[in-house]
């Protein structure tokens, strides 16, 4: 529909002049309408100049004009009226048939255009399908030639890609065996450097060892050394007031405990002599007793001469000045422990892990 109105400008359809179109019937139609149309405005300019003369003949009595001229006045201008509305009508009538013919001739234009638009759309469809036609032989060839060249170039690319696939194989192959290569080099490195760092790990750990070990031994040599001079040491040699106090304290004990010692071993002496003198009767158990206390007795003045034997030593350290050492930890005893234990030869600490 696009192309209609060029093909409607080119057409020489326009110069119809509207006499050939109009025909003669619609002009009956439009006289015999407008007939009444007619009377209807005559009518209406009766009715409209009725009032016009009634007015001036009530102001006639003003004027005081003769009834002859006045009626005579009348005829001339309803006359007049009738002339000019029959000229009003006919001249309306015409224009009305003027318009009705240019209606009935731009009726008879507009099918003309209509025919030749149609006219020009017919022939436009056939050239669109004509050209669409050559358009669609030639697409058709087209795909022919595009298929024939895909055929072509799938057959190319086949013939590439299998020759590709050949040399990748082959590359593949290439790189798998130079791979295998690599790996039994890097592997065989790697035992070899494994082996390297073997060697140095365990010449270091020797070393190391080796210096732990000259440690030790060199600490085991200073707390022996240390231990000697413990074991040697005489704490309180330079107080020879404190060790003179000592030794008057363990002889004063020894002489105690031996006087202890005496009064135990009479004692049980005359509970042996007693039970040999007389006879106890064994229901009530009185031999039994005086058994267990005789061998208390017994005991303690054992325990009693192991102290004045310790006493003895203790006073052969004071001699040498080494009476207040720890036969432990071989540390100094304190002083309040020396006095108030007779004798003693551990300190508290190593006393009380014993």
């Amino acid at each position: 529909m696009a192309s209609s109105p060029k093909s409607i400008k080119r057409n020489p359809v326009k110069k119809v002049t509207a006499k050939k179109v109009v025909p003669k019937t619609p002009v009956k139609k439009t006289l015999a309408k407008k007939a009444p149309a007619k009377k209807g405005p005559a009518k209406k300019v009766v009715a409209k100049k009725a009032p016009a003369k009634k007015g001036p003949a009530k102001k006639a009595p003003a004027k005081k004009a003769p009834a002859k001229k006045m009626s005579s006045l009348n005829a001339a201008q309803k006359s007049a009226t009738a002339k000019k509305l029959k000229a009003l009508a006919a001249a309306k009538a015409a224009k009305e048939r003027d318009n009705k013919t240019k209606t009935a001739a731009q009726k008879g234009l507009a099918r003309e255009k209509a025919l030749a638009a149609a006219k020009a759309k017919k022939d436009h469809d056939l050239k669109a399908r004509a050209a669409a036609k050559g358009k669609a032989a030639e697409l058709k060839a087209r795909a022919v030639a595009a298929v024939k060249a895909k055929k072509e170039r799938d057959a190319k690319a086949k013939i590439a890609a299998k020759e590709r696939e050949v040399s990748r194989k082959a590359r593949e192959k290439a790189a798998i065996e130079a791979k295998k290569q690599r790996d039994i080099d890097a592997k065989r490195k790697a035992i070899e450097a494994e082996k390297l760092r073997k060697l140095r790990e365990i010449e270091r750990r020797d070393a190391e060892e080796h210096k732990r070990q000259e440690r030790r031994d060199a600490e085991e040599q200073r707390r022996l050394e240390a231990l000697e001079r413990k074991m040697h040491s005489k704490p309180y040699a330079n107080d020879t007031a404190f060790l003179e106090e000592l030794r008057a304290l363990l002889v004063d004990t020894r002489a105690a405990t031996r006087d202890q010692i005496g009064v135990s071993e009479s004692e049980a002496n005359e509970m042996l002599v007693d039970r040999e003198r007389l006879e106890y009767d064994d229901e009530d158990g009185s031999s039994v007793a005086s058994d267990i206390q005789r061998d208390q007795l017994k005991e303690f003045a054992s325990a009693l001469r192991l102290k004045v034997d310790e006493i003895d030593v203790a006073l052969g350290r004071i001699d040498d000045g080494s009476y207040g050492r720890c036969d432990e930890c071989y540390e100094p005893i304190s002083q309040a422990r020396l006095r108030a234990q007779l004798p003693v030869f551990t300190c508290v600490s190593c006393r009380a892990s014993v």
